[in-house]
């Protein structure tokens, strides 16, 4: 994390800035390992569905591409089209222009694109304002955040892609506790219609490769994970840090991790909580 503070009301609400700037590159690396380690079948493996390991790597690349401003056919909104729609037609519009691209080629474009993209991300100011969070309910989000979010997209899809051909989830601490920090920032739009006292706090633990908490409180303009005075919370909830990533991005849902959750106090603000999701869905 970074220490400097938001300076845009409301923003404290986030919590404290994050910074993702020196990760792109060690993880566009980790990416172009894996990929030119797969054998030719792996590359037509199923990693989400609906969608193969291909598939995935090229919409990585179009993620690349729209970061840059490169991305053709340029996006654009159809008339009365939803934020969710429109990303995920653009998205399989995307996929579909790109399944006869050779595997060879695609890794070679993401390492050009990725590259130029990590560069970019480097020199980012992490205070300026920058593209919206719509999990995290804040437009424009500052770019500690957008910044952050989209590494975590970066991340997810090479877990996919790793699954798709038997392999555990990296669990690498010192990325896996960024992309959890990252995640959790949903945490007080998640729970914006979840009605409690002012100074009522939930704490969220995860456990595992990594150990990692937050407390988000509530107050009279809403929930917040900007420091508060300590207090008993009326809720925890427990999570290893698997269930607690896969719940992030739907991976599994919310039933299944609250299943699995240890939770204290108030279970019906462990369920609340359950309802995270940091990934457009």
């Amino acid at each position: 994390m970074v220490t400097q503070p938001n300076d845009r009301p409301g923003l404290a609400r986030l919590g404290p800035p994050i910074d993702a700037r020196p990760l792109f590159g060690p993880e566009l690396e980790a990416l172009l390992g894996l990929l030119r380690g797969l054998r030719a079948p792996d590359w037509g493996r199923i990693a989400v569905p609906g969608w193969t390991v291909h598939d995935v790597a090229a919409h990585l690349l179009g993620d690349y591409r729209a970061r840059l401003g490169r991305r053709e056919p340029p996006l654009v909104f159809a008339p009365d089209e939803a934020l969710e729609a429109f990303i995920h037609r653009a998205n399989q519009e995307w996929v579909d222009l790109h399944r006869d691209v050779t595997d060879a080629a695609l890794v070679d474009d993401l390492e050009r694109t990725g590259t130029e993209l990590a560069q970019r991300f480097a020199r980012a100011d992490l205070y300026t304002p920058a593209l919206g969070v719509s999990w995290a309910g804040v437009d424009p989000a500052p770019m500690w955040l957008d910044c952050a979010r989209e590494f975590t997209e970066h991340w997810t899809h090479r877990q996919q892609i790793r699954h798709a051909v038997g392999r555990d989830t990296d669990a690498e601490p010192r990325v896996l506790s960024l992309v959890l920090d990252t995640f959790m920032r949903a945490l007080p739009h998640t729970l914006r219609d979840t009605g409690a006292p002012d100074g009522t706090q939930i704490q969220v633990t995860v456990d595992g490769p990594v150990e990692a908490g937050w407390t988000v409180t509530a107050g009279r303009d809403g929930w917040s994970l900007a420091p508060a005075p300590a207090g008993r919370p009326a809720a925890t909830l427990r999570l290893d840090a698997e269930t607690a990533w896969r719940l992030c991005t739907r991976g599994i849902q919310p039933a299944t991790a609250f299943a699995r959750a240890g939770v204290l106090g108030d279970r019906r603000l462990g369920e609340a909580v359950c309802r995270i999701v940091s990934v457009v869905y």
